[in-house]
């Protein structure tokens, strides 16, 4: 099969994905004995929690106190933010990915319909139609905020990739509406046919290379070199949740739950490649360079010589040169060259992109055109592993 296949075949499972869930409804909403069973439903990975109202309300409905419906989730205590994609939320919570899901459910009251095509069972600890934790999540009034968060996102990426989004805010309504209903469809023929004509194209198997590091400048796609050749350059939109752990473990069943969202940090940056025409393409621009392009403290090489004393101590002992210094206890760098600081020893334990834990060697170019989410984000869920110096980090393959 070649990589063209492969890559349609990707994006076909991918499209088909869901998370199998089993949703409670929380105790303190429930007014009836006995307490109702859980819902089992199949929520698209490219979906959004909201959307599965029409699935979940006419299960709890019998069982509700009277009251305005205000939907909203939780997971182990945690409330869920319903504008983050569900395979997102489920890559990002779950290290060790359960089956099912266990949710808790909170409701709002919208008519809106969410076709679920290819099961995949997350437990869904509760759901809340009452008491929505403002304080934490933005409102949500339901479809209506679900779809122009969307839509907002999709003007974002449109911004990063031409410079403008123009195509997008001249979207005629049937476009709209048919691009819209293709998402809560899981209808990706109908997708690609609509989101063809925006013209967001982001990069392709010839962008390899370095990362333009000055994320700053021009937002033009063709630069002009010093040398009169021309440079090309694919701005890839990315949002990345980074998960920082000072726990000290070997699997993943064993890293410590997330509970509280000040816990992950957000970074909101694309990914800049640039190729200059002509040039002999010698490297191909991987996932790893995305990742350290995004997070260049965790690639800080430390240097092995930093004196004129220890340069003497090595040509007294040429063994020592030899000697690899990721071998060595006590250095401060991960098998991917990581060091975050002085105080920390760091190490990258985990990349989950799309439910899948690619090898950093993949190229970049094919996983943002396999992977990304319909508004051409691509979500990155990473784990660092930070430890404090004097505390030795596993090191685990």
């Amino acid at each position: 099969m070649d990589v063209g296949a492969m890559g349609s075949e990707a994006q076909k499972y991918l499209w088909e994905g869901a998370i199998p869930l089993q949703i409670h409804l929380h105790d303190s909403e429930v007014t009836t004995l006995p307490h109702p069973s859980p819902a089992f439903v199949l929520a698209p990975r490219m979906g959004y929690l909201p959307l599965l109202l029409p699935l979940l309300k006419p299960h709890f409905s019998s069982t509700l106190p009277p009251g305005v419906d205000t939907i909203w989730f939780e997971y182990k205590g945690l409330p869920l933010k319903w504008y983050i994609p569900t395979g997102v939320l489920f890559d990002l919570l779950c290290a060790e990915q359960e089956r099912p899901w266990n949710l808790t459910f909170f409701l709002l009251t919208q008519n809106f319909l969410q076709t679920i095509k290819t099961p995949a069972l997350i437990n869904l600890k509760k759901v809340h139609f009452r008491g929505y934790p403002g304080n934490i999540l933005t409102p949500c009034e339901g479809e209506d905020s679900v779809k122009w968060s969307f839509i907002n996102s999709l003007k974002e990426a449109a911004y990063i990739i031409n410079g403008n989004c123009k195509n997008v805010m001249n979207m005629s309504q049937s476009d709209q509406v048919e691009l819209w209903h293709s998402v809560l469809n899981g209808n990706m023929e109908a997708y690609q046919r609509v989101s063809s004509k925006l013209k967001l194209e982001t990069v392709g198997d010839q962008y390899v290379g370095k990362p333009n590091s000055n994320l700053l400048k021009s937002r033009t796609n063709t630069i002009e070199t010093d040398t009169g050749g021309t440079v090309k350059t694919g701005r890839i939109p990315v949002r990345l949740y980074v998960w920082s752990v000072s726990k000290d473990f070997d699997d993943l069943e064993d890293a410590p739950p997330i509970d509280s969202w000040d816990q992950i940090s957000y970074v909101n940056r694309p990914v800049e490649i640039c190729i200059e025409e002509g040039k002999l393409r010698c490297k191909c621009f991987t996932l790893r360079d995305a990742v350290k392009a995004l997070l260049p403290e965790l690639f800080m090489e430390k240097t092995l010589i930093t004196d004129e004393t220890s340069r003497v101590e090595h040509e007294e002992d040429p063994s020592e040169d030899e000697k690899n210094p990721i071998d060595q206890e006590g250095v401060g760098e991960t098998e991917d060259g990581c060091c975050l600081s002085d105080e920390a020893e760091t190490k990258l334990k985990l990349v989950r992109i799309q439910g899948i834990e690619p090898k950093m060697e993949i190229p970049f170019s094919w996983v943002v055109k396999n992977l990304m989410n319909p508004e051409y984000f691509l979500h990155i869920c990473v784990c660092i592993q930070k430890v404090p110096q004097g505390k030795q980090l596993s090191h685990d393959s």
